[in-house]
């Protein structure tokens, strides 16, 4: 094989896994064919920690403020959400005052719960405000 100028390799049976050579390879000297097999094994209880904690968040992320505009903006769409949802869920109220208790039962099956996510929203606006508010505070006191 060798006299031809190949190599055993590309006479295998792996053939659907024979990647052409680019011309960033070429560039390199690579003037062959090569394997791109991915190889998997199994991993450690650490090892699988290790690359669970890779896209965590560190401490420094709870410190870093938002763009005060872009904050705006966010704050601005959820009130208007917010009123929607209390509109709805005032809505609802008044009709479930005027249902039986079987209507009742089956009143919100398939749709939108307006109190939870009235609630939700309440929740993540005051979150986002809270933090924002704390790191200005922090920031101001800290390079004062």
């Amino acid at each position: 094989m060798m006299v031809l100028g190949q190599e055993p390799r590309q006479t295998t049976s792996n053939l659907g896994h024979l990647q052409k050579h680019s011309v960033q390879a070429l560039i390199h000297g690579l003037n062959r064919h090569y394997y791109s097999i991915s190889i998997n094994y199994r991993k450690n209880e650490l090892e699988q920690k290790m690359l669970l904690n890779l896209h965590k968040k560190t401490w420094m992320d709870g410190l870093s403020l938002q763009d005060y505009n872009e904050h705006c903006k966010l704050n601005e769409g959820t009130v208007n959400d917010m009123l929607e949802l209390a509109k709805h869920y005032n809505k609802a109220l008044e009709e479930e005052e005027k249902m039986s208790p079987e209507q009742l039962a089956i009143k919100n099956v398939g749709k939108q719960d307006p109190k939870r996510h009235l609630e939700e929203k309440v929740d993540t606006l005051m979150t986002a405000n809270i933090i924002q508010c704390l790191g200005a505070i922090l920031d101001t006191a800290v390079f004062k």
